[in-house]
């Protein structure tokens, strides 16, 4: 029915979209979801620049990154892939993910992303631990790195991601404005607070 894999996920995606009544949130995975899973690269990847032809411009796509599991997110790539996409794409971040190896917990600070790289994307989401608990330190750094993001603002809500995009890059976040390190200790000291806490909860 259809000559290729990739009109065929947009026909049926862009078919759903609009019989949902095309909702504010929509996100679309592709296939290639990540630069090492694009061939030969994101920009001439048949298979993207048939998804950001034919995806309708309400429908968000999801990217990792240049891998699966990516240690670092350039404001270049990004770029590369809003330009073959015709959309900024939505991070699905697997900086902490460790569904694939759950001998490991991730409980560093959340870092290797560009500052003012907010600005290039329609959103961001955050793939955890598989541990409930062992997120603290990653959603509360997350948050820290957010905050920095959007340029000192003490209480970013919904529009967030669109004050960033109208900021534009040179009012961004500048270099320096987080760190990875300070962050952490934030993050340490709220949660041996949450820990004492909870210590002294009945039944604890």
């Amino acid at each position: 029915v259809f000559p290729s894999l990739a009109q065929a996920q947009a026909s049926v995606a862009n078919e759903v979209y609009q019989e949902l009544g095309q909702p504010s949130v929509f996100l679309f995975c592709p296939t290639e979801y990540c630069s090492s899973l694009c061939s030969p690269s994101p920009s001439q990847s048949c298979y993207l620049q048939t998804i950001g032809q034919e995806l309708l411009p309400g429908i968000g796509v999801i990217w990792t990154g240049p891998k699966v599991v990516s240690q670092e997110l350039s404001a270049v790539l990004l770029e590369e892939v809003e330009g073959v996409l015709r959309r900024r794409p939505i991070i699905w971040d697997n900086l902490y993910a460790n569904d694939y190896d759950c001998r490991r917990v991730f409980l560093g600070p959340y870092m290797g992303r560009a500052p003012g790289l907010m600005s290039r994307l329609q959103g961001l989401l955050l793939n955890p631990n598989c541990e409930l608990q062992a997120n603290f330190i990653p959603i509360h750094t997350l948050g820290t790195w957010f905050r920095s993001e959007l340029g000192g603002c003490a209480h970013p809500d919904h529009a967030g991601m669109e004050a960033v995009a109208a900021l534009g890059d040179s009012q961004g976040a500048q270099d320096g404005s987080y760190s990875p390190q300070e962050a952490l200790e934030l993050a340490l000291r709220d949660w041996v607070a949450e820990i004492n806490q909870q210590a002294l909860e009945p039944g604890r």
